[in-house]
């Protein structure tokens, strides 16, 4: 019996990840991807190819589930789900890890090289104010997965001093690894810029709140790109107001669409991005996802299983 995979994702992507997926699996006539969930009978799906901003949520339907695949990195939606008894993978491949990092570093550099003071200057302001060298610059990095190992790497090809932190004992090249509460704590009260690339658990929500941002460098900075209840927003909001917190840069956020009267909107040493610091591309997430569904049709073991209790 062949494998029928239902893609999830929205309307709107079903056709570049259709053609994308029938690439990658041309030479698999025992698997079939279905790309309406309106239009397949649940009775056939296998697996499915799950977006948070798609149409399938209810996964009780499917009898025959013996896998879903998350279009995303982070599976907070959906870890929690009763009605999946069945292996959840999370999304890793190379266009997300690299998207991840360009964002990371752009906005790192952004900071370090104080390039709004001259962007938003008045047009006849000269402020010759320069930065530290990046070797002399203190980076932190919470959270060292697949993203954040490869965002700490790459700032510290960039001569800066990278501190990560992670739950759990981890070694990277000319990265300062530091774990535990103790290892959170030495690497807060170092970073100059920090960094959030954590999964959003019951451990992690507010992670960053009034206590730990009081424990930054003052005039410390922030990018969050990684799930907006990391923070507390209020104390976040208290920090800036106070300077502890010189400038903040948030890509997430605990409802999205950020709404226009959200303070974060008005606030001007905060630079709202739209949820695009990284994005599972077809072009190079096809591939990735065509290794996965050849496991499962195959009936190998798949790769980057979702640990229930960890949330991640």
């Amino acid at each position: 019996m062949g494998l029928t995979v239902l893609f999830g994702g929205i309307p709107q992507k079903r056709k570049s990840w259709g053609e994308a997926l029938a690439r990658e699996l041309s030479d698999r006539a025992d698997v079939t991807v279905a790309l309406d969930p309106v239009r397949t009978d649940p009775q056939t799906v296998d697996a499915v190819v799950y977006d948070p901003d798609g149409p399938v949520s209810d996964f009780s339907i499917f009898p025959r589930l013996r896998a879903v695949l998350s279009m995303w990195a982070g599976v907070e939606t959906i870890v929690g789900d009763p009605a999946i008894k069945v292996p959840l993978t999370r999304m890793v491949e190379p266009g997300l890890t690299e998207g991840m990092t360009d964002w990371v570093v752009a906005h790192v550099m952004r900071l370090h090289c104080g390039i709004d003071r001259h962007i938003c200057a008045a047009p006849d302001a000269w402020d010759p104010w320069h930065p530290p060298l990046s070797r002399f610059r203190k980076v932190g990095v919470l959270g060292l997965g697949e993203l954040g190992s490869d965002a700490a790497r790459m700032l510290a090809r960039l001569r800066f001093q990278v501190l990560g932190w992670s739950r759990t004992a981890k070694s990277l090249d000319g990265v300062d690894c530091r774990h535990g509460e103790d290892g959170l704590e030495a690497v807060l009260r170092e970073a100059e810029i920090l960094v959030l690339l954590l999964p959003l658990t019951s451990a992690t929500e507010n992670l960053l709140n009034a206590e730990r941002l009081a424990m930054l460098p003052r005039g410390a900075m922030l990018l969050n790109p990684g799930r907006g209840p990391l923070i507390d927003d209020d104390a976040l909001l208290a920090a800036l107001e106070s300077g502890q917190v010189a400038q903040a840069v948030l890509d997430v956020f605990r409802e999205e669409p950020l709404p226009s009267d959200h303070p974060y909107r008005r606030h001007p040493a905060v630079t709202v991005t739209p949820h695009i610091a990284s994005v599972t591309r077809p072009e190079t997430a096809a591939a990735a996802l065509a290794a996965q569904i050849r496991r499962l049709a195959d009936g190998a073991p798949l790769e980057h299983v979702v640990d229930r209790d960890r949330g991640y």
